[in-house]
């Protein structure tokens, strides 16, 4: 990796041992943990400008997830492993118990919101509450794409395809991909995004074993993941510790669902959300209403 801003000034950095790898991880702040998980085409640098407020009153873990970030790139195995969210969530585990904390609270956007529910569903015991950034489950996704959904998440099917194909594709230009893919996203449909954060998001991008980490994800997500949530709709499984569901007014769950939080309703016994006014990047393009609504909940 090149020579990158430090937007986390203060805080250590720590390479974990765990199931899925080296992990990555920042860590700083003061009070009772918080774990924050990010999502595609990111890195733990994207809470960057929610990160203040919120180490006023918790002690923040910041990781990447497998294969993204400064993580290490596992191979993946059977059924799209570790980077299926069942793996993910169990690294994220051997983070948080290697720091000390055994229970915790834990924000996830996009990919790492679906590890976040996935964490909650299989480990109730290992939460005191938990919210998703801009994501409806995995299952409502796939059963419930129409022409206008697939227009949004056309990344989710083209991500999903075989290997070699979408990294072939990607590796043709990593950069042009991540701009054209990203901006759609933001309300403003532009790259709206802290240009320091954005070299973070652009070095490692450009890293062909972590594209083909990414595209596993969204492997893992089509096969594993869904089948993982169907088996616990199935068995009418639920989230039972307290759930904070927020969405960007412009975001993927407004286009998703005529209700996300009737949608959460359906996975959770103790769910509370609202729209929060931005696209799909909930903590970059609106921190200070992002920080409130995380402080207020988690407090």
């Amino acid at each position: 990796m090149p020579d990158l801003a430090d937007l986390f000034p203060g805080y250590q950095s720590h390479w974990i041992d765990t199931s899925a790898g080296k992990i990555f991880a920042r860590s700083g702040g003061n009070g009772p943990p918080l774990l924050l998980l990010h999502g595609y085409a990111q890195t733990n640098v994207m809470w960057h400008a929610v990160a203040p407020a919120l180490a006023e009153h918790f002690s923040l873990v910041i990781p990447d997830l497998p294969g993204y970030g400064w993580s290490s790139v596992p191979e993946s195995g059977e059924g799209h492993a570790p980077y299926d969210k069942r793996s993910m969530a169990n690294a994220m585990i051997d983070v948080m118990e290697k720091l000390g904390h055994v229970r915790f609270r834990v924000a996830g956007h996009d990919r790492g919101g679906r590890v976040t529910y996935r964490l909650a569903l299989d480990h109730p015991g290992r939460l005191d509450r938990l919210a998703t950034l801009d994501i409806v489950p995995t299952y409502n996704m796939w059963h419930g794409i129409d022409a206008k959904l697939a227009f949004r998440i056309w990344h989710w099917t083209f991500l999903a395809l075989p290997a070699p194909f979408p990294e072939e594709m990607i590796g043709r230009d990593p950069l042009a991909f991540w701009d054209r893919k990203s901006a759609p996203g933001t309300k403003s449909k532009s790259l709206m995004f802290d240009r320091r954060a954005l070299a973070h998001y652009l070095a490692f991008f450009q890293d062909p074993l972590r594209v083909h980490a990414t595209c596993e994800d969204y492997r893992a997500g089509r096969t594993t993941d869904l089948a993982n949530d169907e088996a616990d709709r199935v068995a009418g499984r639920k989230i039972t510790c307290p759930m904070l569901a927020l969405w960007g007014s412009a975001g993927i769950p407004s286009e998703a669902e005529a209700d996300p939080l009737a949608t959460w309703r359906e996975w959770a016994t103790d769910v509370r959300g609202f729209a929060i006014d931005s696209g799909h990047y909930i903590p970059e393009e609106n921190p200070v209403a992002t920080a409130k609504a995380l402080i207020e909940y988690f407090k």
